[in-house]
C-alpha cells in the first residue's frame, strides 16, 4: 500500500510540475529559445521521474521478495539485525588439557570458522602436558593460547579422591571464565572442550540465535547439543528445529558476561556443570538446544570414565547440513510465542501408549504425547524407547516444563506430565 501511494504522488507531482510550466511560460509569450530552454528542463524532470520510477520498481521487488520470505518464516528483523550480527565477536573458548587429540577439535573449528576477526579461537590449557601444547602452539597465529597457571594440587574429601578431576576442571574453568569476561572483556562466549567436532553450521548457529539472548531475559544460555540426539529419536529432515529445554545440555553452548556476573562469586569447587542446573542457579531459566545436535563428542576417555559414551554419546547424530539461522524467523522461541504455541499444540495432540508407539501400531500422521505420572513410569518409558532416563535437580534431560520431545520411527512424540504441572520435583534425581 504504501508504494502504491508512492508512486501516485510521483505521477501527481509530475502532473502539477507541467501545469505550473504551462501557466508561467504560456506560449505565446515566450521565444523560440525560451520554449527550447523550458523543454529541455522538461526533458531532464522526466529523466529524473523515470530514474525514481526504476528505483521505486527495485524497492517494490525487494519488498515483495522480503514478504515472500516472511510469509515461509525464514526472517524478522525484529530478532536478527544482519547489520548488528556484523559487528558482533565471539570468541570460541576450547578448553584442553592432556588431550593431543585437540587438534582434531581445532581443525574442525578453523574449517568451518567463516571470519577469525568475528570468532576468535581461544585455547585455554590445563595440565602443563608439554605435547599437548606443543601440538595448539602449531597452530601460530590462527588461535591464541592461554594457560592456567594454578598447577598446585588440590585437597579434595577421602571419599571424592577418585574424582580429583573434577575439581581441577571446575577451578579451570573458573580462571579461563574470569580471563574472558574480566581481563578481555568479551560480552558473550561459545564454550567447546577439546573431544568434540562440530557441525559445518556450528557458527551460524551461534550467531543466528545470539539476539534472543539478548532479547530474552527467561534464557541463559544457547546449546548445540540435544542430549537425546541420537540417530533415530530425531528428525534429521528438520535440522532447522530448535526448542526451549529447562535441562541444561552444555557441550558446545554460549554464556554471556552478565550471566557469568552472577556465577563468579559463588563458582563451585567441582561438578560444575550439575552446580549449575540447580534451581539456585537456573532461576527458572532455559536453553536452546536444537532438533539435531551441532556437536559431537569424540573423547571416550577422561575424568567420567568414558560414562555414557559407549551406550549413547558415540551414537549422538552430528548435523550435515548447513542452515541459514540468521535468515530466520526463531521468533517462535521467545518464552511468550513458544508457551502459547508449541506446549499449547503439544496438549492437543492425541494420546498413544509408549508399547503401541515401541511396537509400530501407532497410525497418527500428526504429533502424538504419551504421559508420565511417577519417576518410575519415567524412567521405565525413556529406557524402552533409547531416551536418557536420568533426571539433574529433577529435571529430565531435554525437558521443558515437563515435556521431552524427540523422534521414534519417524513420528514426533511429546513425553509428557499430566495437563496440571506443578513443576519439577528435585526429589526424583
Amino acid at each position: 500500500m504504501r508504494i502504491k501511494r508512492t508512486n501516485l504522488v510521483i505521477g501527481l507531482l509530475l502532473i502539477v510540475w507541467t501545469s505550473v510550466l504551462y501557466l508561467t511560460f504560456p506560449y505565446h509569450s515566450i521565444n523560440s529559445n525560451e520554449v527550447s530552454d523550458v523543454v529541455k528542463q522538461i526533458v531532464i524532470l522526466e529523466q529524473g521521474i523515470s530514474r525514481e520510477f526504476e528505483k521505486n520498481n527495485v524497492v517494490i521487488k525487494d519488498a515483495q521478495e522480503l514478504l515472500e520470505i516472511k510469509k515461509k518464516g525464514e526472517i524478522h528483523p525484529n530478532i536478527v539485525d544482519q547489520k548488528e550480527l556484523q559487528d558482533v565477536k565471539i570468541p570460541v573458548l576450547v578448553f584442553a588439557c592432556n588431550r593431543v587429540t585437540v587438534t582434531r577439535c581445532l581443525d574442525n573449528l578453523i574449517q568451518y570458522r567463516p571470519d577469525p576477526d568475528q570468532f576468535p579461537i581461544i585455547v585455554s590449557q590445563d595440565c602443563s602436558h608439554e605435547e599437548t601444547r606443543n601440538a595448539i602452539q602449531k597452530y601460530g597465529s590462527q588461535i591464541s593460547l592461554i594457560q592456567q597457571p594454578d598447577q598446585s594440587d588440590i585437597q579434595v574429601p577421602p571419599k571424592e579422591k577418585k574424582f580429583k578431576g573434577y575439581f581441577k576442571i571446575a577451578r579451570h574453568y573458573g580462571w579461563a571464565l574470569n580471563q574472558m569476561f574480566f581481563n578481555f572483556n568479551f560480552s558473550s562466549v561459545i564454550i567447546v572442550e577439546d573431544d568434540l567436532e562440530v557441525a559445518p553450521d556450528f557458527f551460524e548457529y551461534f550467531i543466528g540465535t545470539y539476539p534472543l539472548l539478548l532479547k530474552d531475559s527467561s534464557l541463559w544460555c544457547i546449546s548445540a547439543w540435544n542430549d537425546n540426539g541420537k540417530e533415530g529419536l530425531v528428525n534429521t529432515d528438520r535440522p532447522d528445529l530448535l526448542y526451549r529445554t529447562d535441562f541444561f545440555p552444555g557441550l558446545g553452548w554460549m554464556l554471556t558476561k552478565n550471566i557469568w556476573f552472577e556465577l563468579y562469586s559463588k563458582w563451585p569447587r567441582a561438578y560444575w556443570d550439575d552446580w549449575i542446573r540447580e534451581p539456585l542457579q537456573r532461576k527458572d531459566r532455559s536453553c536452546i538446544r536444537p532438533e539435531v545436535s551441532r556437536t559431537r563428542t569424540f573423547g571416550k576417555t577422561g575424568v567420567s570414565n568414558g560414562m555414557f559414551f559407549e551406550k549413547h554419546l558415540k551414537f549422538i547424530k552430528l548435523n550435515e547440513e548447513f542452515v541459514p539461522f540468521t535468515k530466520m524467523n526463531l521468533s517462535y522461541l521467545l518464552k511468550e510465542n513458544y508457551d502459547n504455541g508449541f506446549v499449547r499444540k503439544v496438549y492437543q495432540s492425541p494420546i498413544i501408549n509408549y508399547q503401541d508407539l515401541k511396537d509400530g501400531k501407532v497410525r497418527h500422521n500428526v504429533p502424538t504425547r504419551i504421559i508420565y505420572k511417577t519417576k518410575e513410569e519415567y524412567k521405565l518409558i525413556t529406557k524402552k524407547l533409547g531416551l536418557m532416563d536420568d533426571f539433574k535437580s529433577g529435571v529430565p534431560r531435554t525437558a521443558y516444563k515437563g515435556i521431552v520431545t524427540f523422534y521414534f520411527k519417524g513420528k514426533m512424540v511429546h513425553l509428557t506430565p499430566d495437563a496440571i504441572w506443578t513443576g519439577y520435583n528435585i526429589s526424583w534425581s
